[in-house]
Formats: structure tokens, C-alpha cells, sequence
């Protein structure tokens, strides 16, 4: 090994000490975290965090511990919430706390989703954001301009099935993804292959990935995010790199294609072509669309295919249930057309179907996590500043 490696690793170990010591000794333990199961010395629960299915493990957790438990991980505290109650407690009720998201090295500062509403921490940028949102998709009335664009997509969805029953996977995806990049950017997909919608199934997958509890060191020890590329084992940041072109397309290519399309006069309207009409921006505000559509984009692409897919699971699994839904059907819409978002309110059973397979399935199971940004006590226990809070919906 070269002298270099070998100051670079000497430098990069020291650090990692320094920050463990500090961790263990200089930290308030005048009030203990919830209860957990018991860590190593130094390292804490390293060994005890889940490299799938996450959720699974922190129920269990949660029957042993109780609804609030936490693990320490080098140091960082980690608090799992299990109930619905202490998630309303704490994410609700102190959420000038407990808004903020963590910085995650591998995804958002090496690959770069830090600039999605997702992983956005808690400022004036994710207010922005925010505004952004509401005023074109914020409420039931806004989003009215977009049904005819919801239920033209989602006729050919069901003409396609129809025809070709054995792609059904295909079709959601062909489908979400065609419906968002209409609303979102006014781009209308192609039949098969279209590479916006490739681009954002892609760009998902790697997003679930890099965000994967545990996957990545650097998101335990955020100092290795410095070690250069030459470094020998380094495959983390060769798929940062690759991952970051991915989400750099994903982000540019579709927007960029709705400037044009304004600058040519043929922009249908659309989320992006909306914040842009007939504004002069400064360089921020176009980075702040540019990064919202995007959000958008992304966001929807994968949790509408993931409910999707959960809703013919659960017609296939329960058809009695599917029954009483076809039942709803066609005593309110008859069986000589199609229904429409007309015919909503009049379909309690449908919409109550609906929710009840985002609560059985649940598309995010261990959520994004939260940061304190502050000392909190909780039920008697201590939540130190900096803490990652994890609410585990499944």
C-alpha cells in the first residue's frame, strides 16, 4: 500500500474514533433513549440493523419494547415508532421538532436526491416547494384540470389488459408513467419502451436502493464519502457516480423537453409549463421547478405502480370483495359506459376499497426518516438533538 493510502486510512480511522468518543462520552445522559435491544461497546447496534425488509424487524422490536423503542449505531440514535398514536404524538403534535430529514450520504450527497421534496431538510427551500405544490395539486379543485388527462390514460390502460392480459406489470407501468408526464411536464408517452418512463423506473429502483437502511457504510461513518475514487473496495462511489447520471437525466431531459415545447408555442398545459408561463426566473427559481417536477415525477412513478399492483393482488386474493365493488358499479354507473371522476362521491364503497389497500399494503413501509432538531423528552424518555426518527407504518 502506498504511503498516501496509508495517511488517507490512518486520517479516516482517526476521525471515526474521535466521533465514537465523543458520542459515548459527551452526549446528555441524564435521561436514557426508549428501550432497545442492547447494543456492543463502541458500535452500538451495527449488527442488529436489518439489511431487508426493515419493517419486519422493528415490529418485532415493537412487541418486545413497546410502541417507542430505539438502537444507537455508532453513536447516531435511531427511534422506531409503532403506533399510530405515538406517530400523531410526535410527528404531529411536535412537528416544528421533527420535520427535518437526515442527511443521507449515499442518496441524497453522492447521488444527489438531496434536492427532492423527499429528502429536502426542513427550510425555507422545502416552504417553497410546498407552495409550489399546492397551488397547482394542493386540493381536489386544482387537480380537476388533470382528470381528463387521468381517465384518457387510464381507457387505454384498459384497453391494452384487455388485449394483452398476461403484460399486466407492463401496463401499470407504461400507464403511471404516462399519466405523470402528462401532468407533470405535458409529454404524452409512447405505446412501449417510452424512455421518460424507463428513465423514471430506473431512477426509483436506485433511489430504493441507496436509501436501503443499513446498505451502505457511508451512511453509518458520512467521513468515507470523502475517500477518492482510486481508493481500492470504493464500489460505493463508482454507483454514486452511475446512479447520479441516472437522476441528473431523470431531472433535465423532461423539463428541458417542456421548455422547448413552450418556446415552440405546442406546451399542453402541465405542472412545469404552468410555473413557467410567461415568467423571467432567476436562477434558483428554475432550479426550485426544476427539482419540484421532479419530485413529482419520481414520487408518483413508483408508489402509484406499487398500489396498483397491491389492488389486483387484493382482487385476485379477496373476491367476494371484488364482487361487492362490481356490485357498486354497475348500480351506480350501469354497464354502458365507463366510470368517471364524476361518479366519485357516489362510490363510498369503491373509495373506502381504495384506502384499504394503501393500509394493507402499505407502499412505503418504514417511511422516509425523520431528524429532530432538537432535545425533546418524551414519555419520560430522552430524544437527543440530531436523532433519526422512523415511523414504521407497515
Amino acid at each position: 500500500m502506498s504511503p498516501n493510502c496509508i495517511i488517507f486510512l490512518d486520517l479516516s480511522l482517526g476521525l471515526v474514533g474521535l466521533f465514537i468518543v465523543y458520542s459515548l462520552f459527551f452526549k446528555d445522559n441524564s435521561l436514557s433513549l426508549p428501550p432497545g435491544p442492547a447494543g456492543l461497546p463502541l458500535v452500538g447496534n451495527v449488527l442488529d440493523m436489518p439489511s431487508s425488509m426493515e419493517w419486519l424487524t422493528f415490529a418485532q422490536w415493537g412487541e418486545k419494547y413497546g410502541d417507542i423503542c430505539s438502537v444507537t449505531v455508532l453513536g447516531q440514535p435511531l427511534v422506531i415508532i409503532n403506533s399510530a398514536q405515538v406517530a400523531r404524538d410526535i410527528l404531529d403534535k411536535k412537528s416544528a421538532i421533527y420535520s427535518d430529514r437526515p442527511t443521507l450520504q449515499m442518496a441524497g450527497e453522492l447521488v444527489g436526491w438531496k434536492n427532492t421534496l423527499v429528502l429536502l431538510p426542513y427550510g425555507d427551500r422545502f416552504r417553497r416547494y410546498r407552495r409550489l405544490f399546492h397551488k397547482l395539486i394542493g386540493s381536489t379543485a386544482a387537480m380537476k384540470q388533470f382528470n381528463p388527462i387521468e381517465e384518457a390514460e387510464a381507457l387505454r390502460f384498459l384497453r391494452r389488459v384487455l388485449y394483452d392480459p398476461d403484460n399486466l406489470s407492463m401496463h401499470i407501468r407504461r400507464a403511471v408513467g404516462a399519466t405523470v408526464l402528462r401532468i407533470t411536464y405535458g409529454y404524452e408517452a409512447q405505446e412501449s419502451k417510452d424512455p421518460f418512463v424507463q428513465l423514471a423506473d430506473q431512477a426509483t429502483e436506485q433511489f430504493s436502493l441507496a436509501t436501503a437502511p443499513g446498505g451502505f457504510l457511508v451512511d453509518l461513518i458520512p467521513v468515507l464519502r470523502h475517500i477518492p475514487l482510486w481508493f481500492p473496495g470504493v464500489t460505493f462511489r463508482h454507483k454514486a457516480l452511475a446512479w447520479g447520471s441516472t437522476l441528473r437525466d431523470m431531472v433535465g431531459r423532461p423539463f428541458d423537453y417542456a421548455k422547448q415545447q413552450m418556446t415552440a408555442g405546442t406546451a399542453r398545459a402541465s405542472f412545469t409549463s404552468a410555473l413557467l408561463w410567461g415568467k423571467v426566473l432567476d436562477q434558483q427559481e428554475e432550479l426550485d421547478i426544476r427539482w419540484s417536477a421532479a419530485s413529482l415525477y419520481s414520487g408518483a412513478s413508483d408508489t402509484t405502480v406499487s398500489a396498483i399492483y397491491s389492488f389486483f393482488l387484493a382482487m385476485t386474493m379477496y373476491p367476494d370483495v371484488a364482487k361487492r365493488a362490481r356490485a357498486e358499479l354497475d348500480e351506480v354507473v350501469g354497464i354502458n359506459r365507463l366510470p368517471t371522476f364524476e361518479d366519485r362521491e357516489s362510490l363510498p364503497y369503491i373509495n373506502a376499497l381504495v384506502k384499504e389497500v394503501f393500509r394493507w399494503y402499505t407502499v412505503v413501509p418504514a417511511a422516509v426518516p425523520h431528524r429532530s432538531t432538537q432535545d425533546d423528552i418524551h414519555e419520560g424518555y430522552f430524544i437527543p438533538k440530531g436523532t433519526l426518527v422512523v415511523p414504521n407504518i407497515w
